[in-house]
């Protein structure tokens, strides 16, 4: 018997039945310990959104015969080291790219044709003219991270109008065609392109990689987007580009994160800031229970998890 717990009956209830040999169980580890008659049976443990935090990864760890541990988000670095020993840490990898997609072309034309701006000439209720905004269309855009998301990025910028070319850790042709820089060459490749997104997780390789030289390898009057992690930005490099009035920016993550309040970015110009909302998928949508679902065949057959990144080494 495969017993599956889950964080909530909303949950479970759109799960559905998984077949004879399978058990659901409501256990969120973010609020309580493991049930302790289930503790010894659990054997795939989904959890909810924001999720992190030692305390919880040590309340999976009580539970001896944990197999799976299936996180809601794609980045998983925040809890690499806590993950208990033996146990399968597996992504949302997939899930999330057409959420953060239309994020992105979302920050992307509302800064490119001002939104902002008219918004606040909306609220002093006045009639405030800037005909001139950039189109996206014919822009070129560079999607720093071309795995998946940015694939899905790259299809909602082309549907624009918009060339689009990627970065990885080598260069490559994507499957979608798309031509992908290493990232060594950035600094020769940013010179060519209008708009860069930022989709890359945080490690130490990503760290700052959007520091002073890279800003300032980027056109006067090129956008910047961020839907990956805050810290793969220098801040006070990107203020300094925004306060110029050279760069525009639009942030879905931010480093300080949460930003506080008076935080010079708030009132940076040229800023748009959305509160890290672009990834945030229900997980009661079908695109996380089908991955719930193949990850219980997967524990019925004895396969590979599907999405597995890692396998835990914390002391349990």
């Amino acid at each position: 018997m495969i017993t599956v717990a889950v964080p909530d009956q909303q949950v479970a209830d759109a799960l559905g039945d998984l077949g004879d040999d399978v058990r659901l169980v409501l256990w969120n580890p973010k609020e309580t310990d493991a049930p302790d008659d289930e503790r010894d049976r659990i054997g795939l443990v989904c959890l909810p959104h924001l999720h992190g935090g030692r305390h919880i990864y040590g309340r999976i760890g009580t539970c001896p015969n944990v197999k799976v541990i299936q996180i809601p988000s794609a980045g998983y670095e925040h809890v690499a080291a806590i993950v208990p020993d033996g146990v399968v840490l597996a992504n949302a990898r997939g899930v999330h790219d057409t959420r953060v997609a239309e994020m992105t072309l979302a920050l992307a034309l509302a800064s490119r044709r001002r939104l902002p701006q008219y918004l606040d000439a909306q609220r002093r209720g006045v009639w405030e003219q800037d005909p001139w905004t950039p189109p996206l269309a014919d822009s070129r855009a560079l999607v720093v991270g071309y795995g998946s998301i940015g694939e899905a990025i790259g299809a909602r910028l082309r549907a624009c109008e918009v060339h689009v070319e990627g970065v990885a850790r080598s260069a490559r042709v994507a499957p979608d065609g798309t031509t992908v820089h290493a990232v060594a060459d950035l600094a020769t490749v940013l010179p060519g392109f209008d708009v860069v997104v930022i989709v890359t997780p945080h490690d130490e390789s990503t760290d700052r990689l959007v520091d002073a030289g890279f800003l300032a390898a980027m056109p006067d009057g090129a956008l910047l987007i961020n839907v990956g992690r805050g810290k793969v930005v220098d801040t006070d490099a990107l203020l300094a580009e925004l306060i110029a009035g050279r760069l525009h920016a639009a942030l879905d993550v931010t480093d300080p994160e949460p930003l506080p309040q008076g935080h010079p970015l708030w009132s940076a110009p040229n800023c748009l800031i959305t509160p890290h909302v672009a990834g945030f998928e229900v997980l009661t949508n079908r695109r996380y229970t089908d991955l719930v679902r193949r990850q219980v065949v997967a524990l019925r057959e004895g396969a590979e998890a599907p999405n597995a990144v890692m396998v835990g080494s914390a002391p349990r």
